[in-house]
C-alpha cells in the first residue's frame, strides 16, 4: 500500500509506529522500500555522509534535487520527504515556497521538511497553501549547529522545554502534517506527542513518539565520523565492506580474480590465426 500523509496520520490514530530512514540514492531507496519502510527522508545529512562536508550547511538546492529524484525512482510505496537546505527558506517566504516547489516538481518528493519552530510558522503556512505537505523539525536542528555551539541535547531546562512544546504546537497550527523531534528528553517528546494531533517522528527522543528515523549509514555502521548516543547499530556493514574490498585487492594482486568462471572464452584457433596475421 502506498504510504501518504493520510496513512501516516492513520498510523498515529491507530497507535501503529511509523518507520523512517534516510535515503540518498536509487539502489538504497529500492531496498528500503522493499523492506516495507513507511517513509524515506532525503536528508541534508547527505552533505556529511555522501559528500564529505563537515556539516549540512554547504548543501545546495541542486544537491537536494539530484538525490531526491534518485530516491523517488526507487520508492514505489514509501513516502518521500526531502529536506529544504540551509538558506533555501530563510530569506523570504516567497523564496521558501519557490524552493519547496522545486523539490516537489524537480526532485519528485512527496513532501518537504524544514527546521525551526514558531518563527517559521508563516513559512509553513505559505508552503502548505501551495498544496505542498510540510514536515517540521525541532529540538536539535543541525542547520543551527553554530548557534547551538555543537550537537547538544535540547530542552533540558523548563524554559527550553516549554519553547520546544510551543514550537510544536505552532507548527501543527501552521499546517505541518508531522514533526521530527531530535535530541530532546524522552519525557518531553512523549508530552509533545500526546499534545499533538499530527505524528511525531523521533531521533534521539525516546520510544514514545509516533515513529522513528535514523541516518541509515549510522544504523548500519557505515559512517564513523560521528557516533550519537541515540543510534543503535543493526549491522557493521562498514567493516564488512572494508574486508571485502581488501580481499578484492589481494585477489587481483595474486591473480586469483578474475577466475575462469568470470571470463569469456574464444576458440584457440582464432587466437592462433590472429598471431600469424598480425
Amino acid at each position: 500500500m502506498k504510504n501518504t500523509v493520510l496513512t501516516m496520520q492513520e498510523q498515529k490514530v491507530n497507535h501503529e509506529k511509523i518507520s523512517m530512514l534516510t535515503a540518498y540514492d536509487y539502489s538504497t531507496a529500492k531496498l528500503m522500500d522493499e523492506a516495507g519502510i513507511n517513509a524515506l527522508l532525503v536528508g541534508d545529512s547527505l552533505g556529511m555522509v555522501m559528500l564529505g562536508y563537515e556539516d549540512t550547511l554547504s548543501v545546495t538546492m541542486e544537491d537536494m534535487i539530484h538525490h531526491s529524484r534518485a530516491v523517488a525512482r526507487g520508492a514505489k510505496e514509501a513516502f518521500v520527504v526531502t529536506d529544504m537546505p540551509f538558506m533555501s527558506y530563510h530569506v523570504s517566504i516567497s523564496d521558501a515556497v519557490y524552493n519547496a516547489g522545486r523539490l516537489i516538481k524537480e526532485g519528485n518528493a512527496a513532501a518537504v521538511k524544514l527546521e525551526g519552530g514558531a518563527e517559521f510558522s508563516k513559512t509553513v503556512e505559505a508552503i502548505t497553501r501551495a498544496s505542498i505537505p510540510v514536515m517540521g523539525h525541532i529540538g536539535l536542528t543541525p542547520q543551527s549547529i553554530n548557534a547551538f555551539g555543537g550537537f547538544k541535547v535540547q530542552g533540558k531546562t523548563k524554559e527550553a522545554a516549554k519553547k520546544i512544546l510551543k514550537d510544536a504546537l505552532a507548527l501543527e497550527k501552521a499546517g505541518a502534517f508531522a514533526i521530527v523531534l531530535e535530541a530532546i528528553p524522552a519525557d518531553l517528546a512523549a508530552l509533545i506527542t500526546k499534545k499533538l494531533t499530527i505524528p511525531t517522528i523521533g531521533i534521539g527522543a525516546g520510544n514514545q513518539t509516533d515513529g522513528q528515523v535514523l541516518v541509515y549509514q549510522d544504523m548500519l555502521g557505515m559512517y564513523g565520523d560521528l557516533q550519537p548516543k541515540f543510534v543503535k547499530r543493526y549491522a557493521e556493514l562498514g567493516k564488512n565492506m572494508t574486508t571485502a574490498i581488501q580481499l578484492y585487492k589481494e585477489e587481483i594482486q595474486q591473480e586469483q580474480f578474475p577466475a575462469s568462471e568470470h571470463t569469456f572464452s574464444i576458440a584457440p584457433e582464432i587466437i592462433e590465426a590472429l598471431e600469424k596475421e598480425i
